[in-house]
């Protein structure tokens, strides 16, 4: 990340952005902001409804936009089309390509991916956002649409007394077949089913006829919280539990899971410690931060101050809320740093590193890391990255361990920030750039899944009974 004086990544410099002090305040002030919580009480079933975010008229004008823009910035004659015929062949016929030489690409199964449409073209960046990381950062956080869906959740009750949401498509239970496969979704730190990149994966994936829902860590998007403990890094109970329920509701379908951030970093731990016995048949990683203490190095240095005093703002927005919970614990807690932490660090070493029985906040960040997991790994993975993220630094991605397994695909894109990705078809205001290249691949694998067993499959079958779920708080939501 930061050498010397100038701040830039790996193989790929990136413009200092001191100077960008507008997207500053507004990454601060986004972190301020909080909703209405979604209470759980005991194990009753009630329904109540969460108030509709206010459509901004920003979302609206950018359809309108998006076209001029990029028909200023890229005009047709330069944009490059998702195949290209072989001019000795004949006419129509198009030969398979490999992934374009912009990209990074490893793993010993990366020759499937030449059949996928969306990497025979270079990655293009879209021009002036993407000529600095912290630039498309911002960007991608804040301009980016919201596309409208309106979500019912479930609140799942823990083993510890703790408790999750769990936001489906409304109406899915009966628009869909009972077989159809089912994606899971892990939002990055604090975040939740209103982000923009989990709404754009969600609105894919359901139009390919997938069943959707999208996981809420303890606090986040209104989840509720009902004991003193959140959620951390290495803490993996939660998604094990989520994922049995899915499966249990589910029996017929094959379930995926994709995961972005501090979601990526969970998700590749389950995968890990799953091994050979890992029910989902299939993940993606993006902008997985790996190692945690490289990530945590580079956290402090330069402009990345910014990304970590407002990350540090959220999670103590979280806490705020929710103080009374926390009001009388022993130990090595330290409530009045976690109360006013102004680093992610800071917080983690007044709470989350002792909630979860580590000795030290260097000993929970070297012992949360998904990048020896990788070496675990027995189901198809995809990991996307970007070499200039600043969150998730690319000489922290285990390249070697994901070369030496079979089941492993990475994919380096030479620019992205963190959840940026403003390049591809739909930018600047669509979908990232990496959520055409997940969906083929998902639809590889179940296809793929679905080919291996279809001697096994009964088609005949049109319903299942669902699994008695009595813990289940149900309200419909946005």
């Amino acid at each position: 990340m930061r050498r010397g004086g100038a701040l830039q990544t790996p193989d790929a410099g990136a413009v200092r952005a001191d100077g960008q002090a507008s997207g500053t305040r507004e990454l601060a002030r986004k972190a301020e902001e909080s909703k209405p919580d979604c209470p759980l009480k005991g194990e009753e079933t009630s329904p109540m409804a969460a108030a509709a975010p206010t459509p901004s008229p920003f979302v609206a004008s950018t359809r309108r936009f998006a076209p001029r823009l990029r028909s200023f910035f890229l005009p047709a004659a330069a944009m490059p089309p998702s195949s290209a015929p072989n001019p000795s062949s004949g006419a129509g016929v198009e030969v398979p390509q490999l992934p374009h030489s912009t990209l990074e690409v490893a793993g010993a199964r990366r020759g499937l991916l030449s059949g996928f449409a969306s990497l025979r073209a270079p990655y293009s960046a879209f021009p002036v956002l993407a000529s600095n990381r912290h630039v498309e950062t911002i960007f991608a956080a804040f301009m980016r649409s919201l596309p409208a869906v309106k979500l019912r959740r479930e609140c799942l009750r823990a083993p510890d007394d703790g408790a999750v949401a769990l936001d489906w498509v409304s109406g899915d239970e009966r628009a869909l077949p009972i077989d159809a496969p089912v994606l899971i979704l892990l939002p990055g730190l604090t975040g939740g089913s209103d982000d923009t990149y989990v709404r754009h994966m969600l609105i894919r994936a359901r139009s390919k006829g997938w069943r959707v829902v999208v996981f809420n860590s303890r606090g986040c998007a209104n989840s509720p919280v009902t004991t003193p403990k959140f959620y951390s890094a290495s803490f993996t109970g939660d998604l094990r539990q989520v994922i049995d329920h899915v499966l249990g509701r589910y029996p017929q379908s094959n379930v995926y899971a994709v995961g972005w951030s501090l979601g990526a970093n969970i998700l590749v731990r389950y995968l890990g410690e799953e091994t050979d016995k890992c029910p989902l048949s299939g993940a993606v990683s993006l902008c997985n931060p790996f190692n945690l203490v490289i990530a945590d190095e580079d956290f402090h240095k330069g402009f990345n101050n910014i990304y970590d005093r407002a990350l540090a703002r959220a999670l103590t927005a979280i806490f705020k809320k929710h103080a009374h919970i926390f009001e009388g614990l022993e130990g090595e807690y330290d409530i009045p740093k976690a109360a006013n932490a102004r680093t992610v660090r800071d917080f983690d070493e007044g709470l989350t590193r002792v909630s979860f029985g580590f000795k030290s906040v260097d000993d929970y960040y070297s012992n949360s890391s998904s990048s020896d997991s990788i070496k675990n790994v027995c189901i198809p993975l995809l990991c996307i990255q970007a070499d200039n993220d600043p969150i998730a630094p690319s000489r922290a991605i285990p390249r070697e361990d994901i070369k030496a397994n079979p089941n492993c695909l990475l994919i380096v894109t030479p620019q992205g920030g963190h959840l940026g990705w403003v390049a591809g078809d739909e930018a600047p205001f669509g979908c990232p750039w990496t959520d055409p290249i997940v969906m083929e691949y998902l639809e590889y694998i179940q296809n793929e899944k679905n080919s291996s067993t279809k001697n096994n499959i009964s088609y005949g079958q049109h319903s299942a009974p669902e699994t008695s779920v009595p813990h289940l708080t149900v309200h419909v939501q946005r």
